[in-house]
């Protein structure tokens, strides 16, 4: 079968790999209708091997060159002997990260935070930029009638943003700014704004990317070259500020309008991933008796509860899906991302 394969920084290569053989005994073959292209997929085509295994990983033997790949939903085609959740030709999407249950984060219910962790599509054997990948059957999620594979392919990635909101605290009535307007921030805006929060501001410096989030329908957007946004939110909020801000830029700029807009014992979730390092005062946070806290993947069964939010039509992660490619394309598509210029939020790859 093809499939797109990491081998080093800025080499992806489209190529023949074995299918999968038949499924072992708790395990389950998913053919692939819809991948999406992570941020952090992007980190390591730009820049790696980060997180893609050099040597075998520890829990799953993996190593490169690795089939990319872990936001991905389609049909399951074989199932083994004991699997009992899912059916052959049951649609489904992947909760793709892999762990050992035995680790103390694992037996204290933080399965995401395990201490031998892998992924599919990252450091796993299979990836979800393929035409078949085998995956756990605690990795399957079903999806209800009324969700699309697109939106399946949505569902990792949203439990991102889910998380971010959770761990930011947001409540109905509260005012929150998203600082960037990419993939999660996005999709950050669309679950805070269904979490209840009474004002969502999406700070966003692209302009492309501005209208993208306007177009979500859910959001007052801000340009931060054009307006010092933490002044402009205080004057709105009648020198109060916001309840919540989900820092989802990753940049220190960022990061600091984000401090500076929230109100007095305000919470911050550092939701983006931020591979540099910032100025902070913490002084002010002392002073304003602030939270900040960071977030890591999201809760490992939060897959169903958010399948069931879009099938309810209360979370339209679809409006964040701005292109389509096919799998031969997907290496231009990877090195259009990496560019710094492209106008796109998600990018799916469809077979």
């Amino acid at each position: 079968m093809r499939a797109l394969r990491f081998h080093a920084a800025r080499d992806l290569r489209v190529e023949e790999v074995d299918e999968p053989a038949g499924p072992g005994p708790k395990d389950v073959v998913v053919r692939i209708a819809a991948c999406g292209i992570c941020g952090t997929d992007l980190h390591e085509y730009v820049a790696g091997p980060i997180v893609t295994p050099v040597e075998p990983h520890p829990l799953t033997g993996a190593r490169n060159p690795q089939i990319l790949g872990h936001e991905f939903a389609g049909d399951v085609v074989a199932i083994g002997a004991d699997v009992t959740s899912v059916g052959e030709g049951d649609r489904v999407a992947i909760m793709p990260l892999a762990y050992c249950g035995t680790c103390t984060y694992c037996r204290r219910g933080l399965q995401h935070l395990c201490a031998t962790m892998g992924c599919v599509g990252l450091s796993h054997a299979w990836g979800g930029m393929a035409h078949l990948a085998t995956v756990a059957e605690y990795q399957v999620v079903r999806l209800p009638e009324a969700v699309s594979y697109q939106q399946g392919a949505l569902i990792e990635p949203t439990a991102v943003a889910a998380y971010g909101v959770e761990r930011g605290g947001v409540a109905p009535g509260d005012r929150v700014l998203i600082t960037g307007g990419g993939p999660i921030g996005a999709l950050a805006a669309l679950c805070a704004h269904a979490a209840g929060a009474s004002t969502v501001y999406v700070s966003e410096p692209n302009a492309a990317r501005r209208a993208r989030a306007e177009a979500l329908g859910v959001a007052t957007v801000l340009d931060p070259t054009a307006v010092e946004v933490p002044e402009l939110l205080h004057e709105e909020t009648d020198g109060v500020g916001v309840d919540v801000a989900i820092e989802c830029s990753g940049h220190p700029s960022g990061f600091a309008a984000a401090i500076a807009s929230l109100r007095k014992r305000g919470t911050l979730a550092q939701t983006g991933l931020f591979v540099g390092e910032a100025t902070v005062e913490p002084m002010l946070w002392s002073l304003n008796d602030l939270t900040i806290v960071g977030t890591w993947c999201y809760w490992v069964y939060d897959f169903d509860r958010i399948a069931a939010q879009i099938a309810a039509g209360s979370l339209p992660v679809e409006r964040v899906v701005t292109s389509t490619v096919t799998l031969d394309d997907a290496p231009d598509a990877f090195a259009m991302l990496a560019s710094g210029t492209a106008d796109e939020i998600k990018v799916l790859v469809e077979q």
